[in-house]
């Protein structure tokens, strides 16, 4: 038997074809069929053998029933896992859940790296379950959409941050909260709905259904939009209650790594008095200069802590690591707020004396909703704002992480994924 498919852009066929990748084999009313798949440049040509044809050196089948192509199910794809606490990454290939009606396939182009994973990967966070693939700061193009995705189309540039699932019935849900459902799937280690592990986008390929996928605008680079899936929404979400305000607004950002410098230029495009505070005066310049802030603060220094006491409506704490909460209790105004949004694998420590003597309140924010993320987005877009980042391959990974612990990054790396060479 031999049918022929037009062959379209980079492989990615229609929703009643296939993306093939590996050689496999699948049972057919009970018996072994094997389907070699030649790519011409104008065809896809299919031809269904009883034994595979390995003396031709081609590695692509294909599954063919009832003379039509289907999805593929178990995909194969390669990325970076952690295998141990120890946090090093190392080649893994996987299969992808199969397709549902209402899923995306996406190449990764772009992913962000963050603490986050740096905390998963070391199982210092949410009980990580090994082998473990980071990454949730996810730019892709759509190779193939479910009969009934009709959000994006083939060749679209999307993003996928840090939840991929969610109940949709309880209230979070209902209001555009879905972060916060108690059902939610988180983009790495959780468990998908078919009951795999979830991983993320340091991989050749993902599989999302099209409510927890974004649209990347066209003013917008991918690599500049990685961040904003996570970091960049992280501090717009609490900051955007700020928004528009009939006064200005005197905004504390408490650390400048990869949240806090999108957090610093979040606010001051709002138009908020941005003060950037930091442990040492090594980056004053850069957040006056480059930032835009309107002060620097040494949060060691006790003159200049003093003097600022009683000065800010809020302060975004993106640190994550511990630290002590009085001292920048102390800069706030009566009913000033300090929004903790650092994944801090510690507790925290607060005396109530500060809150209650002070009329102050801590209060925390995790990432943001889809309708948010696709806001920051636009709005990053349309402010023309861009993230200080330092793209790599993935070969490199490991370093960069090893140099994020370090604070050697501006001040956010970001994997070249469809540009490296990635081998099981």
């Amino acid at each position: 038997m031999l049918i022929m498919y037009s062959r379209s852009q980079n492989y990615a066929l229609s929703a009643n074809q296939i993306f093939v990748l590996e050689i496999f084999q699948i049972l057919i009313t009970k018996q072994t069929l094997f389907f070699l798949v030649i790519c011409t440049e104008e065809q896809l040509i299919v031809s269904v053998h009883q034994q595979p044809q390995r003396s031709v050196g081609l590695k692509h089948y294909i599954y063919l029933k009832s003379s039509s192509i289907l999805k593929m199910e178990g995909r194969r794809v390669v990325g970076l896992a952690a295998r141990d606490k120890s946090g090093v990454l190392s080649p893994y290939s996987y299969n992808l859940r199969k397709t549902g009606p209402e899923d995306v396939v996406l190449k990764v182009l772009y992913c962000g790296a963050d603490h986050t994973d740096l905390h998963q990967m070391r199982n210092e966070i949410h009980n990580t379950n090994y082998p473990l693939v980071p990454g949730h700061e996810i730019v892709g193009e759509v190779l193939e959409l479910g009969s009934e995705a009709k959000k994006f189309k083939v060749g679209d540039k999307v993003g996928v941050g840090c939840i991929i699932g969610s109940c949709g019935e309880c209230s979070f849900c209902k209001s555009n909260m879905e972060q916060y459902c108690h059902k939610k799937i988180l983009t790495i280690n959780d468990t998908d709905i078919d009951g795999s592990p979830t991983r993320g986008g340091f991989s050749s390929a993902m599989v999302v259904h099209q409510k927890f996928v974004v649209r990347i605008p066209e003013k917008l680079a991918p690599e500049q939009a990685a961040p904003l899936l996570c970091g960049g929404v992280t501090a717009y979400s609490p900051l955007k209650q700020f928004n528009r305000s009939d006064k200005v607004i005197s905004a504390g950002i408490l650390g400048l790594g990869g949240v806090g410098h999108m957090g610093a230029k979040i606010a001051k495009a709002m138009g908020h008095n941005v003060t950037v505070i930091s442990s040492s005066d090594k980056k004053r310049e850069e957040a006056l200069k480059h930032l835009g802030a309107d002060a620097f603060l040494v949060s060691s220094n006790t003159a200049e802590m003093a003097e600022a006491a009683n000065t800010l409506d809020y302060i975004l704490d993106t640190v994550p690591a511990y630290h002590p909460l009085g001292p920048y209790l102390s800069l706030l105004k009566p009913d000033g707020r300090l929004i903790i949004v650092g994944a801090v694998p510690q507790p925290l420590q607060v005396d109530a004396v500060d809150l209650i003597l002070g009329k102050k309140s801590i209060s925390g924010s995790f990432i943001g909703s889809m309708e948010e993320t696709q806001e920051i987005l636009e709005f990053w877009a349309e402010k023309g704002l861009t993230t200080m980042i330092e793209i790599v391959k993935m070969d490199y990974v490991n370093e960069a992480f090893e140099r994020m612990e370090r604070n050697d990054v501006r001040y956010r790396f970001v994997l070249d994924v469809a540009g490296s060479v990635l081998e099981s």
